[in-house]
């Protein structure tokens, strides 16, 4: 079994404007392990020498917090039974709306057709 190597830190602000991908590419990846993005997109080695000018330090067990607790923010009953009424709303909308209008398309017909 090899050694697993610290996740590595990079500054790349400078490199915000240059890169080739958009500087949304690397915000989207700020304060997480992009190891997996920079891979998958499979880097020239000029792209992977530039790292190194950006390199600033390792993440060791002690820069990582003791816990990391992920909060979530929680679901209201009431958020889930608004949705389900929405939902409830649209399909009685979808449903009587062209009723609705065949409806009126009728009447109108019809007083056309007693006015002549």
């Amino acid at each position: 079994m090899g050694s697993v190597l610290p996740p590595r830190v990079y500054n790349v602000t400078k490199f915000l404007d240059d890169h080739p991908g958009g500087d949304d590419v690397l915000l989207s990846s700020t304060g997480k392990d992009a190891s997996d993005d920079f891979e998958d997109v499979g880097h020239s080695n000029s792209a992977r020498a530039m790292l190194e000018d950006l390199y600033v330090g390792d993440i060791g067990p002690a820069t990582v917090p003791a816990s990391q607790v992920q909060h979530t923010p929680l679901e209201q009953p009431e958020n889930n039974q608004n949705k389900t009424s929405s939902n409830f709303m649209i399909k009685m909308l979808q449903f009587l709306l062209p009723l609705v209008i065949l409806g009126i398309a009728v009447g109108v017909r019809l007083y056309n057709t007693k006015s002549t």
